[in-house]
């Protein structure tokens, strides 16, 4: 949009000669079974839990975070994973082979004469934990395998002279892959310094906030000890976050959800909370404000171009979002602000906010486009992109606006663009109406810049108005060509986000409002009409039909509101009641 044109040998010994000829049929036998804890060493358990207060994780990196760092893994038979785990973000998958048991292990730093509690959650085949060179009686403990994660636990006690004891955990000979996490050698610091004391305490408060119609707003009282939580939905792990509120997306509208939360460190991941409840709100899409489910967006221009000078008051009741154009870099990288050109006639700034709060107070959304074809703001690091969303955020509520188009027609980082507009969300809240109107090219395939950026913000994206004009032919989602100025055009084109990941209720048509507000690509409103009833109902459509219909989309777009008035108001007349009558 133009400004002016517009293997181990202790294992071996311990299960003696009727493992090493029975091969692995004989790890059936019910004599095997894992031993079961007595009270006496359960009640050593709690008590030294409960009255040891100096008692630390002698384990370093015992949740796998840190990938494999302070383990060891024979024949390179262990990595971290990121699925399954059981608290925080990795474990440990180690794999058998041959006549090796996968063991890995860690030399742990220990004082003598000294009690520690040694655990770990196993998921998978057979799966062993223990502890060696404790100078007294090496103990371990194990389990024949659960497709769920299960604690193993057992004790030693160290010798007079011990300073060190290696902890191991392995699979057996001929069995598929064990897993492991959250490992603890609970006692006494053995001067090695610590992972975490003992696993947080689970997480109280769990509250739920702001609900759009494809998120919610969780939040809860952070756990002093915790490194990081998980987030469930309906008891399904959806979300691994470090502090203690998140936003869960990818919901569906008008639906009750269960959510819960767990607190994690390298000791391991707490019980989940008390569950509560919260449902989405009604209709497709993010964002919201007072956009209704079918809406007509039109670009005011705060320049003189030849087309008809218009004060906000003056554009046409038919438009719902009115996208003013344009906000103006500054000499810091992403920043914005907007200058109010003198030659709108406004005779002063307050005047130009009246007209913005009539038009809010009317059910209209009025926002500020950042860009078009001369837009020189570029979001491209976390400074930049912490700048556009304060400065974004101070014009919205000096003017009123009600959040912001992005129509950068130079390119967009989708990294930091995502950051930006999440930084501004945060800050503005759910009723942020948040916009785009990339070009044609900007749209053909998800793995362009601004179709990234769209997915990415999915959850509080209001829509998507895809400018179908100033291309040329572009292909369509069938793998045709299709030329510009026809039904044709937008539809396959449309049908490109629709079935690319955005909700129907966040794809618009951009089109120009008379032959002058573009170099090429005008149509007739009577062929956005087409369109709409092609994507909608499947009337009206060209030779491309889709193969399904949409009757959730959003609506259409024009440049511009003052090229719209030069015509005599032809295109919203038009175009609007379409729009507001679509299914």
């Amino acid at each position: 949009m133009d400004r002016v044109r517009q293997g181990r040998p202790g294992v071996r010994r311990r299960f003696g000669a009727a493992i090493a000829v029975g091969a692995a049929a004989a790890l059936t036998v019910t004599a095997l079974a894992a031993p079961a804890q007595s009270a006496d060493v359960k009640a050593a358990y709690t008590k030294a839990a409960d009255t040891n207060a100096a008692d630390v994780n002698v384990a370093k990196n015992a949740g796998f975070e840190a990938d494999l760092s302070n383990w060891t893994c024979a024949a390179n038979s262990g990595a971290a994973v990121t699925s399954p785990v059981h608290g925080g973000t990795k474990a440990l998958r180690a794999t058998p082979s041959g006549q090796g048991t996968a063991e890995c292990s860690q030399i742990v730093s220990v004082k003598p004469n000294s009690t520690y509690k040694l655990s770990s959650w196993v998921q998978g085949s057979y799966a062993y934990l223990g502890a060696r060179g404790t100078g007294t009686t090496d103990v371990s403990t194990w389990t024949p395998g659960n497709s769920s994660w299960q604690q193993l636990s057992t004790s030693f006690t160290t010798g007079a002279n011990t300073t060190s004891v290696t902890v191991y955990t392995h699979g057996w000979y001929g069995q598929s892959a064990y897993y492991v996490d959250d490992v603890s050698v609970l006692g006494p610091d053995g001067g090695g310094g610590t992972d975490p004391v003992e696993i947080p305490s689970v997480p109280a408060g769990l509250a739920a906030g702001t609900a759009t119609s494809t998120s919610v707003d969780l939040s809860w009282t952070p756990v002093s000890t915790a490194t990081g939580y998980t987030v469930y939905r309906d008891g399904t792990k959806v979300a691994s976050v470090g502090g203690a509120s998140t936003t869960v997306t990818g919901l569906t509208p008008d639906t009750a959800y269960s959510f819960q939360v767990s607190a994690s460190n390298g000791a391991g991941e707490s019980a989940k909370s008390t569950a509560v409840s919260a449902r989405t709100a009604k209709g497709g899409g993010g964002g919201g404000g007072t956009v209704p489910k079918h809406a007509l967006t039109g670009y005011w221009q705060n320049f003189d171009n030849g087309a008809t000078v218009q004060k906000l008051r003056d554009v046409s009741s038919q438009y719902d979002i009115i996208a003013v154009s344009f906000a103006d870099a500054t000499t810091t990288p992403g920043q914005i602000t907007f200058n109010l050109d003198p030659a709108v006639g406004y005779s002063s700034t307050a005047d130009f906010k009246a007209d913005i709060a009539a038009k809010r107070a009317a059910g209209k959304s009025v926002i500020l486009s950042v860009g078009g074809e001369k837009g020189t703001i570029s979001v491209n690091s976390d400074a930049s992109a912490t700048a556009f969303a304060n400065s974004a955020y101070a014009l919205m509520q000096e003017y009123g606006f009600d959040g912001v188009d992005i129509d950068l027609e130079n390119g967009l980082n989708p990294t930091y663009m995502t950051k930006a507009l999440r930084q501004l969300s945060a800050k503005a809240g759910s009723k942020m109406v948040l916009t785009m109107a990339p070009q044609t090219i900007d749209m053909q395939s998800t793995s362009g810049g601004y179709f990234q950026t769209a997915l990415n913000v999915k959850d509080i994206l209001t829509v998507v108005n895809m400018q179908y004009y100033n291309s040329g032919s572009m292909l369509g989602c069938d793998g045709k060509v299709y030329s510009q100025g026809s039904v044709d055009f937008l539809t396959a084109l449309a049908c490109i986000q629709l079935e690319g990941g955005l909700d129907p209720s966040q794809v618009g048509l951009g089109v120009p409002a008379s032959t002058r507000a573009a170099g090429s690509g005008y149509v007739a409103p009577s062929v956005v009409n087409n369109a709409l009833d092609c994507l909608t109902r499947g009337t009206g459509c060209g030779s491309f039909k889709p193969s399904k219909t949409y009757p959730g989309l959003r609506g259409a777009m024009t440049w511009s509101t003052n090229w719209d008035a030069t015509a005599g108001s032809t295109w919203s007349n038009s175009v609007g009641p379409k729009v507001h009558g679509l299914p």
